[in-house]
Parts: C-alpha cells; structure tokens; sequence
C-alpha cells in the first residue's frame, strides 16, 4: 500500500461477520501511552535547539498484534492501582476524572498511574519524585531495575513500589492529548488514553520492553514522512497523534497545548456501501478503506 498503515488482512471477514450479528465485540480493556518529548538533537544549528523528538519503540514482528509497527510506551491498566490513594502532585484526581472522560476519580488515578508505571517498564523514565516539585534524577541502578522487573511481572502494584521509594507521581508531567478505542471488530480490543510528556532531566530512555526489537528518537514531522512513504508501519492512532505533534516547536509548548486537545473517543466505524464495506475513523478521513466483496483495497 502507499503507506504504512497497519492493516491486517484478517480485518475484511472479521468486519462482515460483525455486521452479520456473527460476532460479538469484545469488551475494551483500558490502557495508556505516553508521547515521551525531549529537544531536538537533529538539525540543531549554532547551538540551537532543534525541533523536538519523541520516544517510540518497535514492536517485535512476532507480536500478535501490530507485529512490527511503531508506537510509544505503553500497556494496560493494573486494576489495583484504584486500590487505595497513591502520593499525588499536579492536578486532582477529579480534574483529571473530568478531563479523561471517566466515571470516578479511582478510575483516573489507575488511568494515570498506568501511564507513569508503563513509561517507566518500557523505556525506563520515570515521572514521579520525592517531593511534588521533583523527580528522580537516575533509574538505572540494580535495585532499580528490580522493582521495574517486579512491576512488569505484576508481582509489584505501583501504587506500592511509590510507597516502598517514597515517591510521589507527578501527574502534572502529563498532558492528556488524545482517547482511541480499538475497532469493534478486533478479538483484542483497548480503551487507550494517549498522554504526552517531556523527558525529565538527568533521565534517559532505554529499550527495557521484551515487547519491542528497537527504540528511537525521531521528530514527529520525519516519522509521518517515513509513514506516508511506507518505510514505518503504524496504527492509525499513532500517525494522527504524530501529526498533531508536528506542529509543536518545543516540549514544553506540546505540553501547554494538551489541554485544547480533543478527547472525545474514536472507533472506527464500519458500514455497507453498495456491496462494498467502507471502514472509517471519525475525524480522519485519511485511514478510510474500502473493502470490495473480495478483499481490500
């Protein structure tokens, strides 16, 4: 195809049986990603900084789903990190319950708390600090790197490993920018909050994701391009997302711009047309695919 959009040949007869009452949509899981920022190492000139570059990472090839295409840090949410109340700066649990879209405060917190702890498992950046002005400074010592293994084999909640370190989250490091439900169609299916971040000082990413075969910085601009010439698979959301980022001179003003960001959540949508299914996202009409009898195209 003349981009990279991950499309799974699968997707035509799942799509038929769904509007033939033979399938029945799988409950969307939540889950949270983070659009990681730093300033722009590429074309810096005379000591200026250049356009800012986001942290994404490969999924392994063999992955079930999306094998091989490009996205941020992220993963499900830990339903005992509603549990109790987890130290907490930046705004409240309520404002952020209001600002997600969800019905509670406990639910925003597990949403939030699944963003940090996944940025931190996948890329070993993590946003919280022992007072609610800062953050920790280095995470790759050994007895870090056991409380992250612990965390990824769900033998430590996160709410715990903050308690056990003295930490405090710092949900004012993240701005929500966008809300993306997996089609109705697919036997896998999340409820994903999409969250943008600039990378702390004196921290550093790393591939610590058995999920993924490669990590990179890139500037937003250059990865839609690669995209769009099929150099880079990726799922819808993750090349809109990248889209809106282009526009963004600094990680700071990506942040800053957070909040005018729509969260209203989009499903694609999936309708018969003259014999023919045209699947569609609402609000981006560049992912519209038109499936005849036979296939895609």
């Amino acid at each position: 195809m003349a981009n990279g959009q991950w499309y799974p040949p699968e997707w035509p007869d799942r799509i038929r049986a769904l509007a033939s009452g033979e399938l029945i949509p799988a409950t969307p899981r939540r889950a949270a990603t983070v659009m990681l920022l730093r300033d722009g190492r590429d074309g810096a000139v005379n000591g200026a900084i250049g356009a800012p570059e986001v942290h994404m990472l490969r999924r392994r090839a063999s992955m079930a789903f999306a094998g091989g295409a490009y996205a941020y840090p992220g993963g499900g949410v830990d339903p005992r990190d509603d549990d109790h109340l987890v130290r907490w700066a930046g705004p409240t649990r309520a404002w952020w319950a209001a600002r997600l879209g969800v019905d509670d405060e406990a639910a925003a917190q597990a949403i939030v708390c699944a963003a940090v702890r996944e940025t931190y498992e996948e890329a070993g950046v993590l946003l919280a600090g022992p007072t609610p002005e800062t953050v920790v400074g280095d995470t790759t010592g050994e007895d870090w790197e056991a409380d992250r293994e612990a965390l990824v084999a769900r033998d430590l909640s996160f709410a715990d490993f903050l308690d056990r370190r003295g930490l405090i989250l710092r949900s004012d490091l993240l701005g929500a920018w966008a809300r993306w439900i997996t089609p109705e169609f697919e036997p896998r299916r999340y409820d994903t909050f999409f969250f943008v971040a600039a990378l702390p000082e004196g921290q550093r990413t790393r591939n610590a994701s058995t999920e993924a075969d490669r990590t990179v910085w890139i500037r937003p601009s250059d990865a839609a391009a690669r995209y769009d010439a099929g150099e880079l698979l990726m799922m819808p959301p993750t090349i809109a997302t990248l889209r809106a980022l282009s526009g963004y001179g600094t990680p700071s003003e990506a942040l800053a711009g957070a909040s005018a960001q729509d969260m209203t959540p989009v499903l694609a949508e999936a309708r018969l047309v003259d014999d023919e299914l045209v699947l569609s996202w609402p609000g981006h009409d560049e992912f519209t695919k038109r499936i005849a009898p036979g296939g895609a195209r």
